[in-house]
């Protein structure tokens, strides 16, 4: 049985996937159904996939420096698709200063580049075990 529904997708036009398919492949390895979209995804794309697939959580990773505007949009069409009980976390090459912003818009959680994998885990597994309803609060960002 699986411990949760997750969706790793790369938002823009980034072409870089490492780091996205390890943490796809570290999850799934851990006993949850990981969905990966591959790479160059639109927002509108993740958040019909991540609808259709039934996904709990919704980690995006993005190396383009454009994290602040594919954020903001993602989280934005679920609210506005009436699915903003799929939570959102992400990791990649952010920098510190804007791990605020991202987390006053609504992003669970925040991977940067030598996170240990230990760590994602037992973040994921804490966003997933917070109930469905209600405010599931912020995350502590992980660096």
């Amino acid at each position: 049985m699986s411990k949760g529904r997750i969706l790793i997708a790369k938002p823009g036009l980034d072409g870089h996937d490492r780091g996205a398919k390890y943490v796809a492949h570290l999850l799934r390895d851990a006993g949850y159904e990981v969905i990966y979209t591959g790479i160059r995804k639109t927002p509108d794309q993740i958040v019909s996939a991540a609808i259709q697939e039934d996904v709990q959580l919704i980690g995006l990773s993005l190396l383009s420096g454009a994290h602040n505007v594919l954020f903001e949009r993602v989280l934005t069409l679920l609210s506005e698709k009436g699915a903003d009980d799929i939570l959102v976390f992400g990791g990649g090459t952010i920098p510190a200063k804007d791990i605020p912003r991202l987390r006053s818009m609504g992003v669970r959680a925040i991977f940067t580049p030598g996170t240990p994998a230990e760590s994602i885990l037992q973040t994921v597994s804490r966003l997933l075990s917070k109930p469905p309803s209600g405010d599931r609060g912020q995350e502590a960002i992980t660096t």
